[in-house]
């Protein structure tokens, strides 16, 4: 079985992990670099100037035109972009199901003293219940309920962590809690997106709201049946895919063995 950490993450990953965890994991600090700059908060390397550059990911989402709009953050971690989302956007939403990471993101969005943001501490699916989270702890934002990706971690991480956590469908959390409808959704939940996708097809068919999807997958392999799996399914649910690293747009047809990292879906009418 191929380690999950070198399988996944660049040397230079592993180090800063390393530092951002074990040096800096509580120290508190205006943010020099990245979506959030600017804003406050505790752990990582944020406070060294220069230490990461824009990529492809945080370059679109500084363009997206979010005023006035309600955002879900699906899967927030330690919440810097759900930090990043309520500083433009009217209202944020977001699910942590980790407990160490939503008591992170908790602590970020008070240091910043913001009132349009809630944190609910579980996770989305199509089914409600509990299911397995396994994390390594020097990558809590990595943790999956992926099955694949799940004996992955545990396979290859002697410290591997496990937990059980809440899950249940975005169309059920809506309509239980009266939730303010999204303009855009963003995913993130380290190869379950097939899942939450699944799990919120009435609000995909009334709302037809934005998505913002991370993808992912335990090897190439499963990552390329990923994609397609979901590109099949947004399609039948009348939106079109636009892989944000290639900056084109996808189709079942197109897409062969290509495996997009961030892809923004939008429904064909608009």
């Amino acid at each position: 079985m191929k380690s999950f950490r070198s399988g996944h993450f660049g040397l230079r990953h592993l180090v800063v992990a390393f530092l951002s965890q074990r040096l800096f994991g509580n120290y508190t600090y205006t943010i020099r670099h990245g979506l959030a700059t600017g804003m406050r908060r505790r752990g990582g390397l944020g406070f060294l100037p220069g230490q990461a550059s824009d990529t492809a990911e945080t370059d679109f989402l500084r363009q997206l035109p979010l005023e006035g709009k309600t955002v879900y953050d699906i899967g927030a971690f330690e919440g810097l972009v759900t930090l990043f989302f309520a500083s433009k956007a009217k209202q944020v939403i977001s699910w942590e199901p980790n407990p160490r990471n939503y008591g992170r993101a908790i602590v970020n969005v008070k240091l910043n003293h913001l009132n349009n943001v809630t944190i609910l501490q579980r996770g989305i699916s199509d089914v409600p219940g509990s299911i397995e989270l396994v994390y390594d702890p020097l990558m809590p934002g990595a943790g999956s309920g992926d099955a694949a990706i799940k004996n992955q971690i545990g396979g290859s991480v002697k410290s591997a962590q496990t937990t059980s956590i809440a899950v249940r469908p975005l169309d059920t959390e809506v309509e239980e809690n009266s939730l303010p409808l999204p303009d855009m959704i963003k995913i993130d939940i380290e190869g379950m997106e097939l899942n939450a996708l699944k799990g919120m097809q009435r609000l995909l068919r009334e709302r037809r709201p934005e998505l913002y999807i991370e993808m992912h997958g335990a090897t190439l392999k499963e990552k390329t049946e990923n994609s397609q799996a979901v590109t099949a399914f947004l399609e039948e649910h009348g939106y079109k895919i636009y892989d944000v690293e290639h900056q084109d747009y996808l189709t079942r047809a197109t897409l062969g063995d290509r495996r997009p990292s961030h892809i923004f879906c939008t429904p064909q009418e608009r």
